[in-house]
């Protein structure tokens, strides 16, 4: 990050004293956890304080500022991936209320996607 984007930048580079933890994963890996945790509609500052990211990395990254080509990829992988789960733990369901959930899902979906 240059100085001058810094200075700019109002964004605070980690969560508030106490709440912050340590994080051991490594630039990559902390790309696909906040696409994991964003798709499933996890807000960023209980990101950051789950996991230890800099909330300001999580914030560029859901902003578009970093990693555009990549990410929403992920973030897309992931949703489907959870669309697929859900659909799948609608098979316990007896057919009236299984379907009505699999709509319900169905129309998330495509709010999800169309954003």
């Amino acid at each position: 990050m240059s100085a001058e984007h810094s200075s700019t930048d109002n964004r605070t580079p980690s969560p508030p004293y106490g709440y912050s933890r340590p994080c051991e994963h490594s630039r990559e890996e902390q790309i696909h956890i906040v696409a994991l945790f964003h798709a499933n509609k996890i807000r960023p500052s209980r990101i950051a304080y789950r996991v230890g990211i800099d909330i300001a990395f999580i914030e560029q990254l859901i902003a578009g500022e970093i990693e555009q080509e990549r990410f929403p990829g992920l973030v897309a992988q992931y949703r489907r991936q959870r669309y697929q789960d859900r659909l799948r733990a609608t098979q316990q369901q007896r057919a009236g209320s299984r379907y009505e959930l699999q709509q319900r899902i169905e129309r998330e979906f495509q709010q999800e996607t169309d954003l």
